[in-house]
């Protein structure tokens, strides 16, 4: 997917690219993990399907809870959820950021003359 370290660094074309390419994915699963909160609150939680996806998007964006749960499966729901919106918000800057850090990367590796040709 990346150049090796012995190769030039990619043009502008391919690496906007491959910027937009790690976006999509981010954007899928983002909206995958949206899909799983909202289906969630709406079972255990017996919400409305606008109150689970208020309470979804704002666990997954890091508020926290809008509504109040009172039944303990909802709440187990609540807790894992919010664990794995962490580990998603890590997962999805990990993959955004990727291509830029490889860039930044392969250029340090890059010699005064390769840089200079491009």
């Amino acid at each position: 997917m990346f150049e090796r370290k012995h190769q030039k660094l990619a043009p502008t074309h391919v690496f906007v690219r491959r910027i937009l390419a790690a976006l999509g994915v981010a954007a899928a699963l983002l909206f995958f993990a949206l899909g799983l909160g909202v289906l969630g609150y709406h079972w255990f939680a017996d919400l409305g399907w606008i109150d689970s996806l208020l309470n979804a998007s704002m666990i997954l964006g890091g508020m926290g809870p809008v509504d109040q749960l009172t039944a303990p499966a909802a709440k187990v729901f609540a807790s894992f959820y919010a664990l794995f919106s962490g580990l998603m918000f890590i997962a999805v800057i990990g993959i955004v950021l990727m291509p830029i850090i490889h860039r930044i990367m392969h250029a340090f590796h890059l010699s005064d003359q390769d840089f200079e040709e491009r």
